[in-house]
């Protein structure tokens, strides 16, 4: 059911999407909170991050999953579950688009997703109004 809502979603959008969009709409869909970045501290921890690439962090001892916008102004925030939603969007859309060419399909990195490949050690600077404000999702 989830690959369908997928598909049609994919079908909607137009061609003229950016990839950078393409890609947060996936991780939206698949369940990824955004956080506004907004003070330096959040700034200098996002800036530290590579663009375009789902990165593994660790923030107060848990593993969470992390993609910044282009503007760096926001992320996208995900655990396991989502992680793994998202890749599989993103491996439904590829093979859709190799079936259709109308639609390009997304191009997304997974980077630092093995036990110890955690792109931060400590992803800090997302206190009350970051991760915590999510709540247990």
């Amino acid at each position: 059911m989830m690959a369908l809502a997928l598909i049609t979603a994919c079908q909607s959008t137009g061609t003229g999407q950016s990839a950078t969009a393409q890609n947060e709409a996936v991780l939206s869909q698949s369940g990824f909170k955004t956080i506004a970045v907004t003070t330096p501290k959040q700034q200098q921890a996002v800036s530290k991050l590579p663009q375009g690439t789902v990165s593994a962090v660790k923030y107060h001892g848990k593993k969470y999953y992390v993609y910044p916008t282009a503007s760096n102004d926001k992320i996208y925030v995900g655990k396991q579950a989502h992680l793994n939603a998202a890749k599989q969007a993103v491996a439904t859309q590829q093979a859709q688009a190799g079936q259709n060419n109308m639609n390009p399909a997304p191009t997304m990195t997974f980077q630092g997703h093995g036990q110890n490949q955690v792109v931060a050690e400590e992803f800090d600077g997302f206190g009350p109004m970051g991760v915590n404000a999510l709540g247990d999702w």
